[in-house]
């Protein structure tokens, strides 16, 4: 494959079919990394409306991983009160923000050794295809990993293409993967300083308000951040593992804090790229809060873009950027070359 495409080169190949996609094993390189305003389908498929409107006349579709060019951001004066008005112009239509992620497109310069305690790192381009190696079978693949998700290198070799690749390691199961490495870019303590370490962790405190769909920090009785979020969906009926789907109300702390989280069964794709499989890998900014039972957690998300309506299974969904800032503002803090960090941490109050 051709490591010096056009950006127009770049933009036509990542409108290809998921089939023609599939095995590709990393995102094309652009020459010149001038990648636009550019967003990845993150669903199945989304429709191209001849308006910005749901009951215009559906023109087209897009399918998952997808790259989509967005030409300008709407919200149309005749939208919904209680409705997502961001709708972005795209080639051929226009298209609901509800399920395309931003993303960038940047290489990274590769890491010459990893320190035995690991690195952490996220991916810098749309998505990043890993692999699995064994003696027997070879290179297969393996998950699917996103813009912004952070994930653990544990090692560099030489990849199937002759190139730098990292060994990736999570917490959920044993077995290694490898992407590219320049399509991660480690992350440093620097980077991720704890934010007001002065005021004492008894006067910090999360507040979330379940009917705004907003959450806001204070310390002392003042806001210092606030943003949109996506609670958990209610469900009528029973789930299979008894948890509700309901985002819980009441005063809790955060207990565990992990910068990249597995959430998901830990299942090997086994050469089968099922992208419906229900693997989150790299989640990340992962404050837990409740119960160990339950999992509930405050969260960065990568799998859609509707914050400040109920999209979860209980979780507080945030975006990537504004789950990073609470990550570090939170206690208890979690040094960046520890994997899980536990304690009495921020009171977290949800109503």
């Amino acid at each position: 494959m051709s490591n010096n495409l056009s950006r127009r080169e770049f933009l036509k190949l990542g409108g290809l079919s998921l089939g023609t996609m599939a095995f590709t094993p990393f995102v094309p390189r652009n020459a010149d990394q001038d990648d636009g305003n550019i967003a990845r389908v993150t669903i199945h498929e989304v429709d191209v409306y001849g308006e910005p409107r749901d009951g215009a006349q559906i023109v087209g579709k897009r399918y998952r991983d997808q790259l989509v060019q967005i030409y300008y951001e709407l919200e149309p004066a005749d939208a919904p009160i209680f409705y997502n008005k961001l709708w972005y112009r795209v080639w051929g239509g226009y298209i609901h923000s509800s399920y395309l992620q931003k993303v960038k497109i940047n290489y990274n310069e590769t890491l010459a050794e990893v320190s035995e305690s690991g690195q952490l790192a996220e991916v810098t381009v749309p998505y990043s295809q890993s692999y699995t190696n064994d003696r027997y079978d070879g290179w297969q693949v393996e998950y699917r990993l996103y813009f912004e998700t952070t994930h653990w290198i544990t090692g560099v070799d030489q990849g199937p293409d002759g190139r730098a690749w990292y060994q990736l390691t999570d917490e959920l199961q044993p077995w290694s993967y490898w992407v590219p490495a320049d399509h991660m870019r480690p992350i440093s303590s620097e980077e991720l300083a704890p934010i007001s370490p002065e005021i004492p962790s008894g006067d910090k405190r999360i507040e979330v308000d379940l009917a705004r769909q907003s959450l806001a920090a204070y310390e002392y009785d003042q806001i210092v951040f606030q943003t949109r979020v996506s609670s958990g969906i209610p469900s009528s009926r029973p789930t299979s593992n008894g948890i509700p789907t309901e985002t819980p109300k009441g005063s809790f702390n955060i207990y565990s804090k992990m910068p990249s989280k597995h959430m998901g069964d830990g299942n090997l794709m086994q050469g089968d790229l099922n992208l419906d499989a229900y693997e989150l890998v790299g989640v990340p900014w992962t404050m837990f809060f409740h119960r160990l039972d339950t999992g509930y957690a405050l969260h960065g998300t990568y799998w859609h873009n509707n914050f400040g309506w109920q999209m979860s299974h209980g979780c507080v969904n945030m975006r990537n950027e504004d789950a990073k800032w609470l990550f570090r503002w939170t206690t208890p803090p979690n040094p960046p070359a520890e994997i899980e960090k536990n304690g009495l941490g921020t009171q977290v109050v949800i109503y």
